[in-house]
């Protein structure tokens, strides 16, 4: 395949997919321009080759064509303090007229923003003239969206048929989240732990039963950690449970005893006599928990063996908070399992944070910068880690 830091885009036009689904607040303000961010270098790589660029993303999820709301005019002004001198164009359509005259008038270093993909019910659909269309405005098509890279949208996995050979690339962003995630799952050094947390074991099920061929350790924490110390017996008072998802916890279990995989509970847990910033609190023994009592975050001693494994391990991959760490009385333990990451990763560690949850701790903790790699991915990466193929990847794996 084709690398997008081997080619020379001089006099040529990138047709980039990017993602720039961003939080607005009601003056169309961006909260946060993470992901604007992450997708620079690939811009200006191509702008300093002396190309130009065509950006294409969605916004939201418009339910009936254009609306203000969710158009991308409101990320110009930003965008354009980002990128500083290169000109910033917006075309108020992502095909057709407009779109097609300021792409073909569009100079060497110079970036142009199309509106709203969704705006188009065709982009979800997987339209192929649709994605035809949009495939006319460029010469070159790099997809720098891993954030979507799971979903066989036409500018995300159909438009990559419409590019010769050679045409067709990953951008930087999209090239360091497949590496990183491809390092984990397929060339992780042991001993490997993941640890998995949140709220449910239906939304990480698979995630785990994937792990278990390849991790040494695993980690549960977070609400879903309660149905599996349920399943095996213990007393967890008014914590989170899945009553419907016992019989898959101990099944886990049993999986991971016969491959040799250790899988670890909190021994104890922050409890609460109700979900509130200003519940009442005590250090119960997970199994413990008194009726009326609720876990909200794991316990010291929990830190302590966590902690422990953690820095013992060579590659991590951390999916999921221990607790609700929104609330500060329930913040320490995941708070403690960044920092353990943090030390880790000092000491010749890979590791790599990713889902939402798991990306605001590590930002809140300050800590971003002191582990291997942060995902922005999200949804696409743990359906990355859940063995599944990704239409935005396998379209530019395929016939390149």
């Amino acid at each position: 395949m084709t690398t997008f830091s081997d080619y020379n885009f001089k006099d040529q036009k990138a047709l980039i997919r990017v993602d720039f689904n961003v939080p607005l607040d009601d003056q169309f303000n961006i909260t946060d321009d993470t992901r604007m961010r992450a997708t620079l270098p690939t811009i200006h790589k191509v702008l300093n080759d002396g190309g130009s660029v065509i950006l294409m993303s969605h916004l939201g999820r418009p339910k009936e064509g254009p609306a203000n709301k969710f158009s991308l005019q409101h990320l110009v002004p930003h965008l354009q303090e980002l990128l500083g001198k290169a000109p910033v164009y917006f075309a108020h359509d992502c095909i057709g007229t407009e779109a097609t005259e300021k792409a073909a008038a569009l100079k060497p270093g110079e970036v142009l923003l199309l509106e709203n993909l969704r705006f188009y019910k065709e982009e979800e659909k997987g339209d192929t003239a649709f994605a035809e269309k949009l495939s006319k405005l460029g010469d070159v098509y790099v997809n720098d969206a891993f954030g979507t890279a799971h979903r066989a949208h036409a500018s995300t996995a159909v438009i990559a048929a419409f590019f010769k050979p050679g045409k067709k690339m990953f951008g930087l962003v999209m090239d360091g989240e497949v590496k990183s995630a491809e390092k984990v799952l397929h060339q992780a050094e042991k001993p490997f732990c993941a640890i998995i947390g949140g709220a449910k074991v239906s939304d990480k099920i698979l995630i785990i039963e994937n792990l278990l061929n390849k991790a040494s350790d695993i980690i549960i924490g977070g609400g879903m950690a309660y149905t599996f110390i349920k399943a095996r017996g213990g007393h967890i008072g008014n914590s989170l449970c899945e009553t419907d998802r016992l019989d898959t916890a101990l099944e886990v279990l049993k999986q991971a005893t016969a491959k040799n995989v250790s899988i670890h509970l909190p021994e104890d847990s922050v409890i609460a006599d109700k979900f509130d910033a200003r519940a009442n609190t005590k250090i119960s023994p997970s199994d413990q928990i008194p009726e009326g009592w609720m876990g909200l975050d794991i316990g010291p001693r929990a830190i302590g063996i966590f902690s422990e494994i953690i820095q013992k391990s060579r590659t991590i991959l951390w999916n999921g908070p221990m607790g609700v760490f929104e609330m500060e009385k329930f913040q320490l333990g995941t708070k403690a399992i960044a920092e353990a990451t943090a030390r880790a990763t000092a000491a010749g560690a890979f590791s790599l944070v990713g889902g939402g949850d798991s990306v605001a701790a590590i930002n809140k903790f300050n800590l971003a910068n002191q582990v291997s790699y942060v995902s922005t991915g999200g949804g696409a990466m743990l359906e990355y880690f859940e063995g599944k193929v990704l239409p935005g990847i396998a379209a530019l794996k395929e016939n390149v």
